[in-house]
C-alpha cells in the first residue's frame, strides 16, 4: 500500500508558496489534504497524479457538470492539467475539442482522444461557432484572463465555463462588465487546486483510488513528462519557465 500526499502547488496557501516543504524529504501537510490509495505504481508516477487529476475531476464534474455526449472545449490542453482533463472527459464519454499554441502538439492531443484540435487564436470562438452554431456545452479555460471573454462567447445558452489556469499570464482583464460581455444564461465559475482541503471542496469527494487504478490500467496517461534529481532543480525550473514542460515535472528528493 502506498500513501499519496496531496501537496498544494496551485495558488495562495499552497505548498512551496506560503507553506514550506515542497522540496523536503519529510514535511507536514494538513490532514484534510492526505488520501490513502493502494497502488504498485512507482513513486514518480504517483507524484504526477494528484494535483492535476483531482483538479481536473473537480472542474469537469462539480463545476462544469459534464455529461456523456456533451462537447467540451479545453483551452491549454497540452498542460499537465489539460491532459488530465482530456483523459477524464473522453473517459466519461464527452466529445473534446482541445486547443494548443503549438501545431507540433496536434498529433499528441488527437492520440489522447481529442475529437478536434484547434490552434489558439483571437478568433477561436468564431471557429467553434462555425462547427457548432448553437455553441459548445462547456469550456475548461486554462489560458486565463486573456481568452476568458472569448471562451464565454463560444458556449451555448445554459452552458458552463470554468476558469482553472493562467497559462497566458496573470494580467487582469482591462474591463469586465457581465451585463454586456457575458452571454445570458451561461454559468461561469473558478476553481484552483489551493481550494482542496476546505470544507467546500474536501479531497475525499475526488475518486482518487479509481483515478490511480485508471492510470495503472493505462486508461489515463499520467506519466510525468520528465523526472529530475534534486541536484537538477535549476534545470527543472528552467524547463518550466521556458514553457517546455509539456506535462508534469517531478523532482525526486
Amino acid at each position: 500500500m502506498r500513501a499519496v500526499v496531496r501537496q498544494q502547488f496551485g495558488g495562495p496557501g499552497g505548498m512551496g508558496r506560503t507553506l514550506n516543504g515542497s522540496y523536503a524529504e519529510y514535511t507536514r501537510v494538513p490532514v484534510s489534504n492526505v488520501v490513502s490509495v493502494k497502488s504498485e505504481l512507482a513513486w514518480e508516477d504517483l507524484a504526477a497524479i494528484p494535483e492535476s487529476y483531482a483538479t481536473a475531476w473537480t472542474c469537469l464534474h462539480p463545476n462544469l457538470g459534464l455529461e456523456a455526449g456533451q462537447t467540451l472545449v479545453i483551452r491549454g490542453a497540452t498542460s499537465a492539467l489539460g491532459q488530465a482533463a482530456l483523459n477524464l472527459a473522453t473517459g466519461a464519454g464527452a466529445r473534446v475539442i482541445a486547443t494548443t499554441r503549438n501545431p507540433e502538439r496536434v498529433a499528441k492531443l488527437k492520440a489522447m482522444g481529442a475529437e478536434g484540435v484547434e490552434i489558439e487564436g483571437a478568433d477561436l470562438s468564431q471557429r467553434i461557432r462555425e462547427q457548432i452554431p448553437d455553441g459548445c456545452d462547456a469550456v475548461l479555460e486554462l489560458v486565463g484572463n486573456s481568452t476568458l471573454l472569448d471562451s464565454l462567447a463560444m458556449v451555448r445558452r445554459g452552458g458552463r465555463v470554468c476558469l482553472a489556469g493562467f497559462l497566458g499570464g496573470l494580467v487582469p482583464l482591462a474591463s469586465f462588465n457581465p451585463l454586456t460581455q457575458m452571454p445570458s444564461g451561461v454559468q461561469f465559475s473558478f476553481f484552483g487546486s489551493f481550494m482542496f482541503g476546505a470544507p467546500q471542496f474536501p479531497l475525499s469527494d475526488v475518486p482518487m483510488q479509481a483515478i490511480v487504478d485508471g492510470v495503472a490500467a493505462g486508461r489515463y496517461k499520467a506519466k510525468p513528462a520528465r523526472v529530475f534529481r534534486l541536484e537538477e532543480i535549476q534545470e527543472a525550473h528552467r524547463v518550466i519557465e521556458s514553457n517546455q514542460a509539456n506535462g508534469k515535472l517531478v523532482v525526486r528528493v
